[in-house]
């Protein structure tokens, strides 16, 4: 039964002393098309179960696919976005295995015939550029959806039984896999959550998917292998599915380089296997030995014609292609005025385009990385979840720091601010009204509640008055404190000097 009790591992730095790590990455990607793959069925996200369903996704006897034709106009522009080639004629494949979830008992995949491959994209980590190859992407179906009920773990083992939604069944899917990445070393696990990264806000760029990683709509499955350091050799690899953050990505990589090493040193072969990745405990586990390409028994899709995109197509929609990633960094930080390590600290934060949406939304840049940087994204942390995933929008943020800049709250104030946006308690402006949190800008009240700490700290007044003029903080501390923060620290500072100088 697998458990999640972790295993042995070595610390990063030992493993790393006597292995060196290659990894490949498989990046699933639903696309936001209204129908699925094969048939008209809606593929809105949380719909009751089974009920965005028809003959053609459940595959019952007679019912004939029809390839979407927007699913495959999103493949071409990821495989070009990615510098693939793209194939002139391809077809469509059976790939045979029996899961619940797969009602036909075949995925209809691409094998050997892939609509885009030959690929690579620049990511950037630590000042260092890494090229990953792109071995293809190439277009299939999603399964539907096993929902394991009375366990403990939400997984099969141990529990009391099983539904199955096929909502998900036929959902267009674009598989993007990576050739072997290897010479990576103790930067493997940052180059892996940087590439998807980069992938993701590439794929937010096409327009092709909501890359939603928390809803599924963009998975990760990490390759990884350990070989004895120097010996240039590819070691056995384990498949880690379905990594559903990127903050999980680097974690995955780093545990399994220290999983593999402890069994390597100890003399015992590493297992040829996927395995499941435990968010709440950081450790993977066994899930099934993985099977090879034979083991699935591929052969053309029978009952699809080929895919055949003429040159002009593909040509017009290489036209289409957004602002080309390494270049649209080198734009907004000189548009923002970014330093490269305030730049590489916003990429490697999963907030470039979080920045960008909330400079748009009408947020100076400095003061939306401000927020997106360091208050946003420690409460995410503290979360175990992506800054993205948080609930609180550019747009939100921008209205915040407009807020601030209108001097109705300070930055101590627009903390609690974003604690009523986590909490739910609605916009910005109600957060700040429902909270009491507005700025006492009455210059009756302020004078009042200075001439209150003047009295109540004599000493500190004559070091004011002597010229002494640092001494004022510890006024407006007084007089901050008394109105609950709810005051302009600049405002009361003016009034203090005005006063005793």
């Amino acid at each position: 039964m697998t458990t999640r009790t972790a295993e042995k591992v070595l610390s990063f730095e030992e493993a790393l002393a006597g292995f060196d790590p290659t990894m490949g990455l498989e990046v699933h990607v639903e696309l936001n098309t209204v129908s699925k793959m094969f048939c008209g069925c809606a593929t809105g996200f949380g719909a009751e179960p089974n009920t965005q369903v028809c003959p053609v996704c459940l595959g019952l006897p007679g019912a004939m696919p029809v390839v979407n034709e927007k699913a495959v106009e999103s493949a071409i522009r990821i495989g070009l976005a990615l510098n693939c080639r793209i194939a002139s004629w391809c077809r469509f494949a059976r790939k045979n295995y029996f899961y619940p979830d797969m009602p036909k008992n075949f995925q209809t995949s691409q094998y050997d015939e892939p609509i885009a491959f030959d690929g690579w994209m620049d990511v950037e980590v630590d000042g260092e550029t890494v090229r990953v190859e792109i071995e293809r992407a190439h277009m299939e179906e999603d399964t539907g959806k096993s929902l394991h009920v009375g366990g403990a773990t939400g997984r099969i083992h141990g529990a009391d039984h099983s539904l199955v939604d096929y909502n998900r069944a036929g959902i267009p899917l674009i598989e993007i896999v990576t050739k072997t990445i290897p010479g990576t070393r103790e930067k493997a696990p940052l180059v892996a959550k940087a590439y998807v990264a980069q992938l993701r806000d590439l794929l937010l760029a096409l327009g092709v998917s909501d890359v939603r990683m928390e809803q599924g709509s963009l998975r990760c499955d990490v390759n990884l292998s350990l070989a004895p350091a120097g010996s240039g050799q590819l070691g056995t690899r384990t498949e880690t599915k379905n990594v559903n953050s990127l903050r999980s990505v680097e974690r995955a990589v780093r545990y399994e380089i220290a999983r593999q090493a402890a069994l390597l040193q100890s003399g015992v072969p590493i297992v040829q296997e996927t395995r499941h990745w435990h968010e709440d405990t950081g450790v993977t586990t066994s899930g099934r030995e993985k099977s090879d390409a034979e083991d699935y028994r591929y052969f053309p899709e029978p009952d699809l014609v080929p895919v055949a995109p003429s040159t002009e197509w593909v040509d017009e929609l290489r036209a289409s292609l957004p602002e080309p990633p390494r270049e649209r960094l080198a734009r907004l930080q000189r548009e923002w005025g970014f330093s490269d390590l305030e730049m590489r600290d916003t990429v490697g934060a999963g907030a470039l385009v979080l920045v960008e949406e909330t400079v748009a939304a009408g947020a100076a840049p400095g003061a939306a990385r401000k927020w997106w940087l360091s208050e946003l994204a420690r409460r995410a942390n503290e979360r175990g979840a992506e800054v993205a995933d948080l609930g609180v929008t550019p747009t939100d943020v921008a209205r915040v720091q407009a807020l601030v800049d209108e001097g109705r709250i300070n930055d101590k104030l627009a903390r609690q601010v974003f604690d009523g946006l986590l909490a739910g308690e609605g916009t910005p402006d109600e957060v700040v009204e429902g909270r009491g949190l507005a700025v006492v800008s009455d210059e009756g009240a302020l004078s009042a509640a200075v001439d209150r700490a003047i009295a109540d700290n004599p000493a500190v007044a004559d070091k004011i008055r002597d010229g002494k003029v640092a001494a004022a903080g510890a006024l407006i501390g007084a007089v901050m404190k008394e109105l609950g923060g709810k005051a302009d620290a600049g405002q009361v500072r003016e009034l203090i000097l005005a006063k005793l100088i």
